[in-house]
């Protein structure tokens, strides 16, 4: 996305479909020859009152797919991956370029992943006024040009660039509701989506709504507020989205979400989060890449309504897993990227050591539910495999209406918060028993790296910091821990023996009698071939 988009954007944005606009305005060609500029609308008023009421009620009528003409269809099938990279904005017609305190904006063209156009709109003391879509906004280098481009062609979303350096951006709109941030490190790599719907259902297919519109009212501080509409068959939605200055340490986002809906919805996501995850240290063996290791991020992190920290790392597994944490009022979750060693990836070109982290703290009380992660089977980094979100898992009834806040952040290390206790830095595994013997033929051994808190001051001949494993459905051996030879950071040690009647879950901690001196790691164990 942004830039330098990666292959991964046209498999993600999956896009549903549109409907009319709250505020209407002309789609016709008006090119603003001369000006330097985009052409725009009329002045309407706008408030996001008028989106929320515009959403709560549209869910009363039946859906209606975006109509999109055949020339339309054939131009944008033509542009892949490579043919966009052959289409670039003139970033000298960035909405708000050479404007103190407010990030310019460059409107996305469309290819064959967004072929359903959005409308964008800029909005000042209350009014809107339509950004009208111009071809000649771009430089088309390859096969296609802007007189290719029909009647009913249109944006396909928008990013925000750094005021100073329009040559870099750090939030990108493309494709049904994803958007992503490129994070205080200025790299690219997971996305976050206004909602999620029948994710993860084996007798119903998952729904992707898609923003139709945007309204961008600057903050003239270097933020942005976002408020965009959401539609689709199940669903509708208003959104708004209140974006920070970035900082050297993470980048803000608020955010509001209103879901009504016109279908019975069996699953609602929200706060969905989607990544990439193929091999780090804990599925080496599986690794079929020169690379030591390949993933936007390397776990999932809990932070539960007692306080638990809880550490899930993400695998690549052999059939589509979805693990569930249970939870009363969350103080967060978030996939994260701890591993930040360029030496554990040496890629020079995508930076996975740089890719941010994405923690959700939610506001107000989201009672009881579950933060859900989906694992799916992949075996190449082009696609995203990973996706986690909160649910109640009860089935929303058509006509109801659902409220949400909550405070994303961007950020550039893998811990979010005071964290107090220790946490896991490295998970690898290896065939079970004792070097020099002779090794049972069956088991796995785990070996867990916790470092932070007071970990630095306990030494392994104090022996008071001890293992506490437990796991259902096997059997665990040769548990011990110790701290690192000339290190600050413990290991933790042991072998599992699944019995064979049932998945096998692990938790596994650093105590001092019975206080944590850690997180707790979590994991579904499985089976892997050495």
């Amino acid at each position: 996305m942004g830039v330098k988009m990666g292959r991964r954007s046209f498999i993600g944005f999956v896009s549903a479909a549109a409907a009319a606009g709250l505020v209407p305005g002309t789609l016709s060609r008006a090119f603003a020859a001369g000006t330097g500029a985009l052409p725009m609308g009329e002045k309407k008023p706008f408030s996001f009152e008028g989106v929320l009421g515009w959403a709560r009620e549209q869910a009363k009528k039946p859906y209606q797919a975006p109509e999109i003409s055949d020339a339309l269809k054939n131009v944008l099938s033509r542009i892949d991956y490579d043919a966009y990279q052959q289409i670039k904005f003139d970033t000298e017609k960035s909405l708000w370029r050479n404007t103190d305190g407010v990030p310019p904006v460059a409107p996305f063209h469309q290819n064959r992943g967004t072929m359903e156009k959005v409308r964008i709109y800029t909005v000042s003391d209350g009014q809107a006024r339509e950004v009208q879509y111009d071809p000649s906004a771009f430089d088309y280098k390859g096969d296609i040009k802007a007189a290719d481009m029909p009647e009913d062609a249109g944006w396909g979303g928008f990013r925000l660039l750094y005021d100073n350096d329009p040559s870099r951006d750090w939030l990108a709109f493309l494709g049904a509701s994803y958007f992503r941030s490129a994070g205080p490190q200025d790299q690219y790599g997971l996305s976050a989506r206004a909602v999620a719907v029948n994710t993860a259902l084996h007798d119903k297919t998952e729904e992707f709504p898609r923003f139709t519109e945007f309204w961008l009212e600057p903050t003239h501080d270097g933020g942005m507020h976002i408020y965009a509409l959401l539609d689709s068959p199940s669903l509708t939605g208003a959104v708004q989205i209140a974006c920070q200055k970035p900082n050297d340490r993470d980048i803000v986002m608020d955010v509001t979400v209103r879901f009504f809906t016109r279908q019975a919805v069996r699953r609602l996501g929200v706060a969905p989060l989607t990544s990439m995850f193929w091999f780090s240290e804990i599925n080496r063996d599986e690794a079929v890449d020169w690379r030591p290791e390949i993933h936007d991020n390397d776990g999932l992190a809990i932070w539960t309504g007692s306080g638990e920290r809880l550490w899930r790392p993400l695998d690549n597994p052999k059939h589509t897993r979805t693990s569930s944490f249970v939870d009363q009022s969350p103080k967060g979750f978030g996939l994260m990227q701890r591993d930040r060693n360029f030496a554990n990836y040496e890629d020079d070109g995508v930076f996975y050591d740089r890719r941010p982290s994405l923690w959700i703290e939610p506001k107000g009380d989201w009672q009881k539910g579950m933060v859900q992660l989906l694992e799916i089977p992949t075996d190449d980094e082009i696609h995203d495999n990973i996706v986690a979100y909160w649910t109640t898992d009860e089935e929303v009834p058509a006509g109801e209406e659902r409220a949400f806040q909550y405070r994303m952040h961007w950020m550039g290390d893998g811990l979010f918060g005071d964290v107090k206790v220790g946490h896991a830095i490295a998970t690898r595994t290896g065939r079970a028993g004792v070097p020099g013997q002779k090794r049972p033929d069956k088991g796995l051994k785990y070996a867990i790296d916790f470092a932070g808190g007071d970990l630095a001051n306990y030494t392994t001949e104090q022996k008071t910091v001890v293992p506490d494993v437990s796991a259902s459905n096997a059997a665990i051996q040769n548990a011990y821990c110790l701290r690192v030879v000339g290190q600050d950071y413990w290991r933790l040690v042991f072998d599992i023996f699944p019995d064979g009647n049932g998945p096998v879950n692990l938790r596994a901690a650093l105590k001092e009698g019975d206080r944590l001196l850690t997180e707790s790691w979590v994991f579904e164990h499985r089976e892997h071939q050495f």
